[in-house]
């Protein structure tokens, strides 16, 4: 247990039997009337985030939320196996809990898994990877100066807006948020 005072973000909080993650937080203190706490919680299995208002100093229940860098290591038909890096411990992660991940996850990346009770919660990239074009067609001569944009295919089957001039086989940097492009990378 914990009081709202020792709100942060980050901190996943057990609320009627569901793990909500604190996205930010704001203590109030109104004028009239007592202080408060107004919260931006994320359901850490749906995703969806909710506005929830506390009593200053009201006690909330915290779950204990287990996050370590593991490497992605091969799929295993809907599962994805992860290996702690620390311990060697394998880890069969459902298809459902990595998500969108799996379209910027090549093996042996590392990524961080949180678990709870043993069971994984969810899986967090780092804010950008480097990944091969692994499909796009050419650019036409001369579309180069508008700034515009060709869908390609990575390494890994996502499908991405690119530059024009990119072609097949350019590594690029990519957003594990929305995916989208960050830049060419020279090796």
């Amino acid at each position: 247990m914990a009081s709202t005072n020792d709100l942060k973000n980050g901190l996943v909080l057990n609320l009627e039997g569901q793990l909500w993650s604190v996205v930010e937080f704001q203590h109030v203190k109104p004028g009239k009337g007592p202080a408060f706490v107004r919260t931006k919680l994320k359901a850490v299995l749906s995703g969806k985030v909710v506005d929830k208002t506390f009593n200053a100093g009201t006690k909330v229940e915290t779950a204990n939320v287990d996050k370590r860098t593991m490497a992605y290591l091969y799929k295993d038909g809907d599962d994805f196996v992860f290996m702690d890096t620390d311990t060697y411990d394998q880890v069969n992660v459902p298809g459902v809990t990595v998500g969108g991940a799996a379209d910027y996850m090549l093996e042996n990346q590392n990524a961080i898994v949180a678990t709870h009770d043993g069971a994984p919660l969810y899986v967090e990239l780092p804010p950008s990877v480097v990944l091969e074009i692994s499909h796009t067609e050419p650019g036409l001569q001369g579309d180069r100066s508008t700034g515009g944009t060709k869908p390609a295919t990575l390494e890994t089957g996502a499908q991405i807006n690119v530059p024009l001039f990119l072609e097949q086989g350019t590594r690029v940097k990519v957003d594990t948020r929305d995916g989208s492009y960050l830049g060419r990378v020279n090796d």
